[in-house]
């Protein structure tokens, strides 16, 4: 696996924007879901593969508060998807195959990233059910529409908050020993591996996996999102988000690409790399940042958005093939307990 993970040179920098990424790109024909495509990044990717000419579908929480965002732009739809119950997630999926429509294009977008401890119906912790098991269960449901598609790509929206936590096998849900941020980070390296395993499993049935980092984007109601798609919660007061470098001493985002520090549109453009570059046929199961592919690192303490050189590429063990193996079969048993 890791001998992938070196830059191929694709052209783009961390200044790109999701529109220069698409420049002479045409989607016409082509059908993408967006999970959380109304807010942040995901209404940026959104924007940006609907002026590509792509039909593309929102999955939202509450359609009726997400469909002001995406007035004027064309061939889009939203439907009610709340990733943390699982009968919606079922019947989102249910309703698209009844489309007959094939997927071309998958984009697991939405998260939280979450302060307090909070657990689902089933008691699991709910950045991990959100972030990684709701997405899981809807590609999943979603997978004879990607197969229709006689080519097709999934994208899952990590971060390089991956580096904070790798799974933990024996405590998932945190009955002990719970930080919030341990909890995100665990999250964001499930999507990594379950981009890892799901290319191995479908890349026969012309699937490919990929996974994300956007970068730092401080939305308005966000706070700052590292790779946060639609929850709409502020858990990090003025006063943390200065020190960390994400706003300025007026309370402005601060915007510095090449400190991660991105507008919405450059922190969509890696999402809509990896769902659409020819650059990357034939290659998959690999984590991208700035439009390319990520070289492997060692473990470090991370500061986002004041470390001069960012350390949020990717690292081993959210690349670990038996890692990535086992984390499908927890997610299976999980969903069917």
């Amino acid at each position: 696996m890791n001998d992938r993970h070196h830059p191929i040179g694709s052209g783009f920098t961390a200044a790109s924007t999701a529109d220069d990424v698409l420049k002479g790109i045409d989607l016409s024909g082509r059908n993408v879901i967006v999970t959380g495509g109304h807010n942040g990044i995901g209404l940026e990717t959104t924007r940006a593969l609907s002026r590509a000419g792509a039909s593309v579908l929102v999955g939202a929480r509450s359609p009726e508060r997400a469909a002001p965002a995406l007035e004027g732009i064309e061939r889009v739809e939203v439907d009610r998807l709340d990733l943390l119950d699982p009968a919606s997630i079922g019947a989102f999926a249910a309703r698209y195959l009844a489309s007959g429509r094939p997927l071309h294009i998958l984009i697991n977008n939405a998260g939280i990233m979450s302060g307090p401890l909070v657990r689902d119906a089933r008691g699991y912790e709910s950045q991990f059910a959100t972030n990684h098991l709701g997405h899981f269960q809807l590609t999943l449901g979603l997978l004879p529409a990607l197969r229709a598609a006689h080519g097709a790509r999934v994208v899952n929206v990590t971060s390089g908050g991956h580096r904070l936590s790798d799974i933990r096998w024996d405590d998932p849900h945190f009955t002990t020993g719970y930080e919030g941020m341990l909890g995100y980070g665990q999250s964001k390296t499930a999507n990594v591996l379950f981009a890892v395993e799901l290319d191995r499993r479908w890349q026969a049935d012309g699937i490919r996996g990929y996974a994300v980092h956007p970068g730092i984007v401080h939305g308005t109601d966000l706070g700052p999102h590292l790779a946060v798609g639609e929850e709409r919660r502020q858990w990090l007061s003025d006063a943390e988000l200065r020190a960390m470098g994400i706003i300025d001493e007026s309370g402005r985002p601060v915007h510095d690409p090449d400190r991660e520090l991105k507008t919405p549109q450059q922190g969509a453009s890696t999402s809509v790399f990896a769902a659409t570059s020819p650059l990357l046929d034939g290659i998959g199961g690999v984590y991208l940042k700035d439009n390319d592919i990520s070289p492997v690192d060692e473990p470090t303490e991370i500061n986002f958005g004041t470390d001069d050189d960012i350390r949020s590429y990717v690292v081993p063990h959210a690349l670990d093939p038996e890692s990535a193996r086992r984390l499908w079969d927890l997610s299976e048993r999980l969903l069917d307990a």
